[in-house]
């Protein structure tokens, strides 16, 4: 079962909070940015940088990923490891809120997200 429309608006609204916190400055988006997309039940953050072979070319690089578990009201925490899959965030498995993972994101302790 997908998000709600409510809970789509509310995490959107959260997630551009946490875009206009965190973005780079206007004038270096052209070399790095990050961006976000909502996908069934999913939440996907990544970084945007120029193709180094196609500079007109964007390549988004996967940095985070929170899965919202409807029947049991959390959302699960996930984090792009070098085999380029989605790992477990052992450290923070769960959230309750999509606050939460923003904060874990930001704060990035163990140097998971963006390195």
């Amino acid at each position: 079962m997908a998000i709600s429309e409510f809970e789509i608006k509310r995490t959107e609204s959260e997630l551009e909070k946490y875009l206009a916190k965190n973005r780079p400055p206007a004038h270096l988006r052209h070399q790095v940015d990050i961006g976000y997309r909502i996908s069934g039940q999913s939440v996907e953050l990544f970084e945007i940088r120029p193709h180094w072979k196609a500079v007109d070319s964007k390549i988004e690089t996967p940095v985070a990923k929170a899965t919202f578990v409807k029947t049991k009201g959390y959302w699960k925490v996930f984090w792009m490891q070098q085999d380029l899959k989605w790992h477990r965030y052992d450290p923070n498995p769960e959230v309750s809120r999509i606050e939460d993972f923003l904060q874990i994101v930001s704060e990035d302790e163990h140097s998971c997200f963006f390195g």
